[in-house]
């Protein structure tokens, strides 16, 4: 992926650093297991550390920070010098625990429970910082910093990647993560969080029209069940094939679409109209699983005409009762 902002270049490292994090945790609640058979555990620890720390962390300290220092953020007893207390605590504990990690075959009880301790200290103050980066950092970061500052980081970083694992580095280190992940089953599922009832309401919440279609081109779900659309249709749509719910003559449209969207050649389709006095924005996404396996359409309709009236600004604090 191109990133065209450095804060989510960043963020977006973090969600990497957060999976290889999922990992370590799974091999800390079975420490047992881990210590018997330490390869995926030894992974997530060197992924921690060679990413996490010598390339994640090398940006922050090599660059953005001294940069931001120099827009008047405080270092030395200061954000930026949390920042890098944070950031010796870690890696400090990632390298005792990898010291550590042969010896645990032979370990007792107790030295085990003493690593676990120490995995968890690791895992709670790199999580914290995390929070504190994405959501306090780099938004004070965002305040001082320019386009050219932008740009300049961008590359700083792009250059950083390289020196590591040369111009595929990106895709390295997507490969080093998925075989840190390999068999553990981790990968984060925040939908795991919610209830059928939550979910449903969710969706019933949105402000917008979803109609899912499966890799069999037929309706299987939409939402707003019983409130007013701008396409109205009825339970008794589930269940036809997606030939059936289009114009014939544009049925022909549709087909190149989905043939896009199941050979992976096309990311989506959108299309405007002038529709009972509105303007509705059709949108069409393709669905896939964490394999890449296609698994079908999602459409999203939505009324746009009030949203391309806007003007000016609301912020959150100009909410009125």
């Amino acid at each position: 992926m191109e990133w065209k902002r450095w804060d989510d270049f960043l963020v977006a490292e973090h969600e990497m650093i957060e999976r290889a994090m999922a990992v370590l945790k799974k091999c800390l609640d079975d420490l047992d297991s881990s210590a018997a058979n330490p390869v995926q555990m030894g992974r997530a620890l060197d992924f921690l550390l060679e990413f996490g720390d010598r390339i994640h962390n090398r940006k922050e300290e090599e660059l953005l920070f001294p940069l931001m220092q120099s827009r008047g953020i405080p270092g030395e007893g200061g954000p930026l010098g949390v920042m890098l207390m944070e950031h010796k605590a870690e890696r400090e504990l990632l390298a005792a625990m990898i010291a550590q990690a042969g010896r645990l075959r032979e370990a007792g009880g107790g030295e085990k429970e003493e690593y676990r301790s120490r995995g968890l200290e690791y895992l709670r103050i790199r999580a914290e910082h995390i929070w504190k980066e994405n959501d306090v950092l780099y938004k004070m970061g965002a305040k001082v910093l320019d386009a050219d500052d932008n740009r300049n980081l961008l590359e700083g970083f792009a250059e950083i990647d390289e020196q590591a694992y040369g111009a595929a580095a990106r895709s390295r280190f997507e490969q080093m993560l998925r075989e840190v992940e390999a068999g553990a089953d981790v990968k984060t599922r925040l939908i795991r969080n919610l209830s059928y009832e939550q979910i449903h309401g969710i969706m019933e919440a949105l402000p917008f029209e979803v109609t899912f279609v499966d890799a069999a081109d037929t309706v299987a779900y939409f939402n707003r069940l019983d409130r007013v659309k701008i396409f109205p249709r009825t339970r008794s749509v589930v269940g036809r094939r997606v030939e059936k719910c289009h114009p014939e003559k544009s049925v022909d449209v549709v087909r190149e679409i989905v043939e896009g969207f199941r050979s992976g050649t096309r990311d989506k389709a959108e299309f405007w109209i002038d529709f009972r006095g509105d303007k509705v924005l059709i949108r069409y996404f393709p669905v896939y699983g964490d394999e890449g396996e296609y698994l079908g359409v999602l459409e999203v309709t939505q009324a746009v005409g009030w949203i391309q009236s806007l003007e000016g600004q609301k912020r959150l604090l100009d909410q009125k009762d």
